[in-house]
């Protein structure tokens, strides 16, 4: 089974409603790897919307697995993310206006920057991510720009399952899992590690979870909002359950 690491933003949204501390990002954070969390996911965006420079300077400090950073590849975050030295920097799409990443990161369409972005950030030993679609020319421009990982866009996966009425299979989810499962193997052909997410919850998770030789799974709002009703370690617990889970 893949590692899951936990996406704790959406505790901050919470949070930044009234600009208070609570919920803590932090005690969110412990209660997920007390649930069986395999390492802790944030996005800090350029708009500061949930998670702050100080949350992720102190979950730097209090993680007792690994923290990931979401950034976009921005000389700011470049800078921030050498200062804090996270397990993996992830280069992630933003917009000021999406609600949420509408989609993979067009390494294709930029492959100086990104190169340059990759050369800072792993000459300060820190392995680069980057989010990108199920599409084999993004998977070849993460290769070329040194991306020793990629993490595939489930999102089209997850929308055709939600359409078809939660069900798995249909003529939709198909054609989706299939193009995950045909750049999955190409990410492995090319040597980079295989990651996944975006927008997967205990219902659609199943089929992503076993991906041939995929590494990690990153979620977030699911786990979150489940833990509403469940408490954080029980949500976690519920997913890598799901993860688990065999699907007919």
């Amino acid at each position: 089974m893949p590692l899951l690491s936990v996406n704790v933003d959406h505790v901050c949204t919470l949070r930044q409603a009234r600009k208070g501390v609570e919920p803590s990002p932090l005690l969110a954070a412990t209660l997920a790897e007390l649930g069986g969390a395999d390492g802790i996911t944030v996005h800090l965006r350029e708009d500061r919307r949930h998670i702050q420079d100080a949350d992720v300077r102190a979950l730097k400090h209090h993680v007792s697995t690994r923290l990931h950073l979401e950034m976009a590849a921005t000389k700011e975050m470049v800078a921030f993310a050498i200062d804090i030295k996270p397990a993996t920097a992830m280069l992630v799409p933003e917009r000021r206006q999406e609600l949420t990443t509408e989609g993979g990161l067009d390494a294709a369409g930029q492959i100086a920057w990104l190169s340059e972005v990759v050369k800072m950030l792993s000459g300060a030993g820190i392995p680069v991510s980057l989010f990108i679609d199920a599409d084999r020319k993004q998977i070849d421009a993460a290769h070329k720009v040194g991306a020793s990982i990629c993490e595939l866009h489930t999102g089209p996966w997850a929308h055709a399952v939600e359409s078809q009425q939660g069900n798995l299979v249909g003529a939709h989810s198909d054609v989706a899992l299939a193009t995950l499962l045909t750049a999955a193997r190409h990410t492995r052909e090319l040597g980079l590690q295989l990651n996944a997410g975006h927008a997967l919850n205990v219902i659609n998770v199943g089929p992503v979870a076993r991906l041939p030789q995929l590494h990690e799974l990153h979620i977030g709002h699911s786990i979150v909002s489940r833990s509403i009703f469940v408490g954080m370690k029980e949500a976690v617990r519920e997913m890598k359950t799901a993860m688990g889970e065999i699907h007919t």
